[in-house]
Parts: structure tokens; sequence; C-alpha cells
């Protein structure tokens, strides 16, 4: 690169905002349909595993505990983000969250275990 070139794309640089933030004491939002960590709402599960089905990577267990009751156990440490658990959710009962600061020294913390007790076990047609 030719000095003079250099020498105006340094002066332009010195008056211009810089392009990153100085992280984590200043925070942006995340972006609108950001897929973070998946979050489980009990209640408006049914307990139709669609979710576990259409995971592609095995990140969702569900098993059942007795006719009424079931745990979910969603592995974080496996999961890729890919959003097909929630759309595929009959009951909306998972969505994505803004949180994505997941990192863990023990593996055992990023497995997610719910115990819900299902209403109807079935799913019905939406």
């Amino acid at each position: 690169m030719k000095p003079g070139r250099m020498l105006k794309l340094v002066l332009q640089s010195m008056f211009k905002k810089p392009a990153t933030l100085n992280y984590p004491a200043d925070r942006s939002g995340m972006p609108k349909g950001f897929r973070g960590k998946i979050t489980f709402d009990p209640s408006k599960c049914i307990g139709c595993k669609m979710c576990m089905r259409d995971c592609p990577a095995n990140a969702i267990t569900i098993s059942k505990i007795d006719e009424k009751r079931y745990e979910a156990v969603f592995d974080l440490g496996r999961c890729i983000y890919c959003g097909q658990c929630v759309d595929s959710c009959l009951k909306k009962a998972l969505t994505a969250s803004a949180e994505f600061e997941l990192a863990q020294l023990d593996k055992k913390k990023l497995k997610v275990i719910f115990h819900a007790e299902s209403q109807d076990p079935t799913p019905k047609e939406t």
C-alpha cells in the first residue's frame, strides 16, 4: 500500500465511530428472530414428542413417568439452536430466547430437566 493512501485511511478512521463494542460493559440488543436458549413452558406442553422427533441434534428427550406425568430433558450442549423444535411444537410450549451466553465448565449444568403433567396426552389438530 502506498504511504499517501495509508495516511489518508488512518486520518479517516481517527474521526469515525468505532465498529466494535466494549463488550461485556456495553451490550447491544439481539436482532429480531435471534435463536438463543430454548425456553420451555410445561403448562402448555401436551407431551406429543414432536419437538423430540424433529430435533436434528437429538438434544431433546421426553420420557413418560406414568400415565399423565413425563420428564423433558433439554441438552443445551447438543443443541444447534436451529429452532426446529420451536417450529414443530403444536402448542407453542417452546420459544427461542435472546440468551446466548451459555458457557459452562460442567457439562451437567447444560442439561435442563423439567417435570410436567399432561392434561391431554394426545396431540390435537390445530
